[in-house]
């Protein structure tokens, strides 16, 4: 796939099939964690695909000062969808009824915070001007799909984690490095657009402090 996108109707459709088949993986229903949601989302500008993510608090709990994308835990009677969506307007201020479903990823689980997340990928509008919680978000960027796919930003790292040799994805973009779950998130979508290989399931990404 292109990631240039010369129409809404060209890119909306050809992502929505990527992201169907083969359907997303998900995890055992036995396995521990709190179903959560996060939105992977995607703009086009000058003719080229976008993502934006968010820079955590640092007064936060969980994944503190991490580059992450809008999303947290379910509430009673939400699917991952609305879940997203919900979180999304919470966190950066993005209008749920201008939000256009894509499909959704492999489904992760968040050992540090005892998260299952389910990615929901979502065409937004563009310009968006975010409205950013204090609370919980530093800033919000943009970077463009391609960007990830470039060999010089890419680091694979080999590090120790409880006692094993483990090896993490992390992404240097726009003076950020991208590690963790949302790494993970990222090259699985890459992989879904064909511009990366599948390659092995990663292992959990080990907590920041």
């Amino acid at each position: 796939m292109s990631v240039s996108a010369t129409g809404t109707r060209t890119w909306v459709h050809e992502i929505r099939a990527r992201l169907a088949s083969p359907p997303p993986v998900r995890l055992p229903a036995e396995r521990p964690g709190r179903p959560s949601a996060v939105l992977v989302p995607m703009f086009v500008n000058a003719g080229e695909l976008w993502l934006i993510l968010t820079k955590r608090a640092e007064t936060l709990n969980n994944h503190s000062g991490q580059i992450a994308f809008p999303g947290g835990a379910k509430d009673p009677g939400e699917d991952s969808w609305q879940a997203a969506l919900r979180e999304s307007h919470e966190e950066i201020g993005m209008p749920p009824d201008r939000v256009l479903e894509l499909g959704r990823l492999d489904e992760i689980y968040a050992e540090v915070s005892d998260y299952r997340i389910v990615p929901c990928v979502g065409a937004v509008p563009f310009p968006f001007e975010p409205e950013p919680n204090e609370n919980e978000i530093e800033d919000v960027f943009s970077v463009p799909v391609l960007a990830f796919a470039e060999v010089k930003v890419i680091e694979d790292r080999v590090i120790e984690w409880r006692g094993r040799e483990r090896q993490i994805r992390i992404y240097h973009v726009g003076g950020h490095a991208v590690w963790g779950l949302t790494a993970r998130i990222i090259q699985n979508l890459l992989v879904r657009l064909g511009i990366e290989p599948p390659t092995e399931a990663a292992p959990p990404a080990p907590p920041a402090r």
